[in-house]
């Protein structure tokens, strides 16, 4: 029997940890370090995708945070083979597609990254459900119905009999948490059903939100 050892790199803290300190101390991130925060997110997944490589399991608890100059990384599921199981992406996190048993997908699956930035301000998932129709009714509830040409777009084999939903702006949800134009500009255009029509990781990273860090 041939046996092998993995050695990484000590990184002391996860993302998860910092947010829940944030919520118990009822404090949030400065501008800076969710520009730094976010700005990294979005390279690293960059660079997985220049890859061909899709990260399979974004969420806070997978993002590794060294506190003494903030540096970020990645950790766990990465996958290249056309079919994938579908569980192996936190409910939380996971896109509509993905909701409902899709198990072909790209790296175009990315909504993920969007409900980690928004996490960074509101300190709590925005699409936290335990069941699959009660995350499919919290997705409505936030990005609205989809409509037809958004399912088509997605190559969705998917009748919604839940309820039909008109989504609300972004400036709403955030209000109170941040009232950043270029953030909430910069969500809009992360979190939407169409895979096509949202920002690609090149557009996200060179949007005016960043330029103070280049």
């Amino acid at each position: 029997m041939i046996l092998f050892k993995l050695y990484h790199e000590y990184v002391p803290k996860t993302l998860s940890d910092l947010i829940t300190q944030n919520r118990k101390n009822q404090t949030k991130f400065d501008t800076f370090t969710l520009k730094l925060f976010s700005y990294q997110m979005l390279k690293c997944i960059g660079y997985l995708h220049s890859l061909g490589i899709c990260h399979r399991d974004i969420k806070p608890k997978n993002i590794l945070i060294d506190p003494a100059d903030n540096t970020l990384k990645l950790c766990k599921t990465l996958s290249k083979t056309e079919s994938n199981i579908v569980y192996i992406c936190s409910r939380f996190y996971r896109p509509p597609k993905l909701v409902i048993g899709a198990t072909i997908y790209t790296t175009q699956v990315n909504m993920s990254i969007g409900c980690v930035i928004v996490e960074l301000v509101i300190n709590k998932p925005i699409l936290a459900r335990k069941i699959a129709t009660d995350q499919l009714l919290q997705i409505k509830k936030v990005l609205g119905t989809q409509t037809p040409e958004e399912v088509k777009a997605k190559n969705e084999i998917f009748k919604s009999k839940l309820p039909k939903k008109e989504a609300k702006p972004w400036k709403e949800y955030l209000a109170g948490k941040t009232d950043d134009e270029q953030f909430i500009y910069l969500v809009t255009n992360l979190l939407v059903y169409n895979p096509t029509k949202h920002f690609s990781l090149y557009q996200s990273l060179n949007y005016p939100f960043f330029d103070d860090l280049k």
